[in-house]
């Protein structure tokens, strides 16, 4: 490549990620938490309508892996209570219909999840995140033993648990 292109090819790579980063930014909603269903799934209405969200990247343990889905549902509902405005960013639509996305209120909170030992990263589907932050906040939260890894090594992942 000759050396006076390459400028215009990163202005180029620039551009197209402005764009991209418009585009998602444009799809973010406001929207008021209802419910919390789970340790990784909330009801929320935005402009008049029921949206059922889960959120991306993460994977918070089932409901039936006591007590440790119980623990990610409360956490939730501290953190989201019944009435919070929140921001979503839209990933995708899973097979049951609901929104995928992440969710941004005071902070992050799929990744606060993380963080916090109350979910796992989603290694199956990281790629709508920034990926590498998800591991860290897995990594610092496995370091200091919180929440799912008390247990050393974690507990059974939320994933093989609903394989079972």
């Amino acid at each position: 490549m000759p050396r006076a292109s390459l400028p215009l090819l990163l202005q180029a790579l620039l551009l197209v990620s402005g764009l991209v980063t418009s585009a998602v930014r444009a799809q973010a909603m406001q929207a008021t938490v209802v419910s919390i269903g789970d340790g990784d799934t909330i009801r929320v209405r935005d402009a008049g309508r029921l949206v059922t969200v889960r959120l991306a990247c993460i994977d918070a343990p089932e409901m039936a892996q006591a007590p440790y889905g119980a623990q990610a549902r409360r956490y939730l509902q501290i953190r989201l209570p019944i009435g919070s405005r929140v921001r979503l960013i839209p990933q995708s639509t899973d097979r049951y219909g609901r929104t995928v996305a992440e969710v941004i209120g005071e902070v992050n909170l799929n990744l606060a999840l993380v963080e916090d030992g109350q979910a796992f990263a989603y290694r199956r589907y990281l790629a709508g995140c920034s990926a590498q932050e998800y591991l860290d906040a897995e990594y610092r939260a496995s370091r200091h033993r919180y929440g799912v890894w008390k247990t050393p090594g974690g507990i059974t992942r939320p994933w093989d648990f609903r394989r079972r």
